[in-house]
């Protein structure tokens, strides 16, 4: 009996703590960048939807921004299209692209059936519904890449009426241009533009690292809390390199035009987002505004 009472106060003093946090984001904006590894273990993905879910009921407006590059290859690999790289990106011809809006969108739907299940109503829609995710042609280095494209404008009233009346919104990385042709979108780089045209509180990355170091190979170097000047620094020195680079780069973008603070978090982590923004100490590195 005396454990179980111990248990159930342990259990209290995690909610006490959680409570100022509750108060102060209530009703405030959070994105969430859902990709990566975090997608290919169904328990990972079990918990990553019960947090974004469990934000939402004690609160939070929360946004899924989802990526799905790993299903679209395995897709390419089935229907036997060899894929062709410049710089290391992706080139998106016209049938890759086929195959990522068919893959994104099943993976779109998947996500609002699991938010479904828990009892909290979910819009999915990609880039393309009302226009929500405007782009121009992106090239790498000069390049010609394909269908890939840059955000060059959100349709924000869309997710602001969505979360207005209640809805999760999930967005699947999907745009168009002004001849409204279709483009695959970089899930990093469309969930950045979301969480500055909605000045949300929050953006969170579920990405495959626990955060950043200062030194990648010394792990006591870990930096739980860093300013967006410190990040910069950072990156000029060279100390961040490979696919890192881009994403800090679309953090440090984030914070200057309006997102109060970006959290870098280990999607592998089971409830990396609430051990993030309901514990005094969290679990990745946040980047705040000087």
């Amino acid at each position: 009996m005396q454990k179980d009472v111990v248990e159930a106060q342990q259990k209290a003093e995690v909610l006490i703590e959680a409570l100022p946090y509750i108060q102060q984001f209530n009703r405030k904006i959070i994105v969430v960048k859902y990709g990566g590894s975090a997608m290919k273990s169904e328990e990972i993905k079990d918990s990553v939807i019960k947090d974004v879910t469990l934000l939402k009921l004690v609160g939070f407006k929360p946004i899924i921004v989802h990526g799905g590059g790993k299903d679209i290859n395995r897709w390419l690999e089935k229907v036997g299209i060899e894929s062709r790289f410049v710089n290391g990106l992706r080139v998106t011809d016209e049938n890759t692209m086929e195959i990522a809006e068919m893959v994104l969108s099943r993976v779109n739907k998947n996500l609002v059936q699991m938010v479904e299940e828990l009892g909290v109503r979910a819009i999915g829609i990609s880039g393309k519904d009302g226009r929500l995710l405007k782009v121009t042609k992106r090239y790498s280095e000069g390049e010609d890449i394909g269908y890939v494209g840059e955000v060059t404008e959100v349709e924000s009233s869309i997710l602001m009426d969505l979360l207005e009346k209640d809805f999760l919104p999930i967005v699947a990385p999907i745009g168009m241009d002004e001849n409204y042709d279709t483009f695959n979108i970089n899930a990093d780089d469309a969930a950045c533009a979301i969480a500055k045209a909605v000045s949300a509180e929050k953006l969170a990355f579920l990405t495959d690292i626990e955060g950043l170091y200062s030194d990648i190979n010394d792990k006591s170097t870990f930096i739980r809390r860093i300013t967006v000047s410190e990040a910069q620094k950072l990156v000029d020195d060279g100390f961040i390199g490979g696919g890192m680079l881009p994403k800090l780069s679309n953090c440090i973008d984030a914070v200057k035009n309006g997102v109060n603070n970006v959290h870098i978090l280990d999607g592998r982590q089971l409830h990396c987002l609430l051990l993030e923004i309901f514990t005094d100490s969290g679990v990745g590195t946040m980047i705040l505004k000087d």
